[in-house]
């Protein structure tokens, strides 16, 4: 059968996948800084080689006869998630695959210094060929999709969604994020917080974050956790590579980015194992994936109740065991603190959606050709002021450098960690409707129930269902950000 050949040659596809992903990983947390032009040129070659199986001149015939074949369901699933595949990667020449390979490698790792030394001109011009290459593909998408060349990017990650809805939604999130801020501030300024003392050693840190990831189900048979410059889930779901990195002055940082990350590799390490190397054994989308970093760093690492089952755990890993900055409280408090800051990963969750707008806002009129890449620094100045009432101008470390994805030339994802907050407090909301007593099991550390529905409902399913479909089936409606709304106003107005 044409189905079975496509299986056969799709999992063939996902093993190179699978070294470019522990390449990648590799040149991220462990390669030596003189290796990433040899490295970039390996993947470089690599990428090409995946984007000529993904395009070969057979799939086409074999898609066409297998549309007619006597399958089920779930193979009639897969089919359309392969011709999805195989249709995405026909529209890019192999001349333009390899030229985005060379040049993301390049701007990423070039990146990491420059971050450092907050060197914007050097950057900007690394950054201006992704953008370029970006651009140029985004175009071809564009023109076969019918679509805004910004909604080719963004259909990339997260399937079905448009600009006009992201509009709409965020639109909606900006009329009361604002005040919601600043009535935050006001209740938390009678909130005595006690501020840890450090230095905290890695070494503690990071037994500490390993403990954790044990506490939430983390298979480290499957995976491992290492340092990198930016936070990142990484490999297959039988190979899942996640890092964090360490601040000796202040711990969370870490830990969080460390829980955050163990969502993402949940989700990984729970796709279905009959459906591995097939696209329909993804993950649905980024939007999706997001949610669940986020279920497990937001809804369950930061309420009231996870505090209980953390705080014990920190006094012990940090030998701090009679200092009053680690009891369950005050672990709540500083888990729950408002304050408008610079960095994305370490914002806090009422402040986060102004981060992302403001990147999605960017991006946007980036790709569309609206603005150039001379133009970031202002913009974002302008915009970290109106939405967060902070200046960057000048500090572009803290400001339009932080993050990795541009570099890389990831464009269209950072609407995702949003949408990924708004499928979360859905879907927290769902499950606390079917599993009696969950925030009193949670402060036991009795987490099997809530693991057990976000497996059933969401991990197993990997990309066999639409993202409507999957948050019907798991929530009984389509995505409904006032679940989002209604959690930031519980836990930050009213008090969980």
């Amino acid at each position: 059968m044409s189905y079975q050949a496509l299986q056969q040659h799709f999992v063939k596809i996902s093993h190179f996948q699978h070294l470019s992903a522990i390449t990648q990983w590799d040149q991220a947390a462990m390669m030596p800084a003189g290796g990433n032009d040899a490295r970039g040129a390996a993947l470089a070659e690599l990428s090409v080689l995946i984007h000529q199986l993904t395009t070969a001149p057979q799939l086409g015939d074999w898609i066409d006869v297998a549309e007619n074949e006597p399958l089920s369901p779930t193979e009639k699933a897969s089919l359309v998630a392969i011709k999805r595949r195989w249709q995405q990667a026909t529209l890019l020449p192999e001349k333009l695959v390899m030229a985005q390979s060379l040049a993301n490698s390049e701007c990423e790792h070039a990146w990491r210094e420059q971050r450092t030394n907050n060197d914007w001109a050097g950057f900007k011009t690394n950054l201006a060929k992704v953008v370029d290459l970006a651009r140029e593909e985004a175009a071809i998408r564009a023109d076969a999709a019918d679509l805004s060349r910004y909604d080719a990017m963004l259909d990339i990650y997260e399937p079905g969604m448009s600009s006009a809805t992201l509009d709409a939604l965020f639109g909606e999130v900006k009329t009361w994020l604002p005040d919601f801020i600043v009535r935050a501030e006001a209740r938390q300024e009678s909130r005595n917080i006690t501020h840890p003392q450090g230095p905290f050693p890695i070494a503690q840190q990071k037994a500490l974050g390993l403990a954790v990831m044990k506490q939430l189900g983390f298979d480290f048979n499957h995976g491992r956790l290492d340092v990198s410059a930016h936070p990142f889930c990484g490999g297959v779901p039988t190979d899942v590579c996640i890092t964090t990195r360490y601040d000796e002055n202040d711990f969370m940082k870490a830990l969080f980015g460390v829980i955050h990350e163990t969502g993402h590799a949940r989700y990984e390490q729970n796709l279905p194992k009959a459906w591995a190397g097939l696209p329909v054994g993804e993950a649905r989308s980024m939007g999706v994936h997001e949610s669940q970093s986020l279920f497990f760093e937001m809804q369950l690492a930061r309420s009231a109740e996870f505090a209980q089952l953390l705080a014990p755990m920190v006094k012990d890993f940090l030998g701090r065991t009679q200092d009053a900055a680690f009891s369950e409280q005050n672990i709540y408090a500083l888990n729950t603190r408002v304050k408008r800051d610079f960095i994305r990963v370490d914002a806090d969750e009422l402040t986060y959606p102004a981060h992302v707008i403001l990147r999605y806002e960017i991006e946007r009129a980036l790709i569309e050709g609206e603005i150039r890449v001379d133009d970031i620094p202002a913009l974002w100045n302008e915009k970290m002021q109106a939405y967060l009432g902070l200046s960057t101008e000048g500090n572009y470390r803290h400001g339009c450098m932080q993050d990795i994805h541009w570099a890389g030339g990831a464009f269209g994802y950072f609407p995702s960690y949003t949408l990924g907050a708004m499928y979360a407090a859905q879907e927290f909301a769902a499950v606390e409707r079917v599993v009696p007593q969950l925030r009193g099991k949670i402060a036991a550390g009795d987490l099997g129930e809530l693991f057990d529905w976000l497996n059933t409902t969401i991990w197993s399913k990997a990309s066999l269902l639409a993202t409507d479909e999957l948050m019907v089936t798991a929530t009984g409606e389509p995505l409904n950000a006032s679940y989002f709304k209604a959690h930031l106003e519980r836990r930050y107005l009213m008090g969980e």
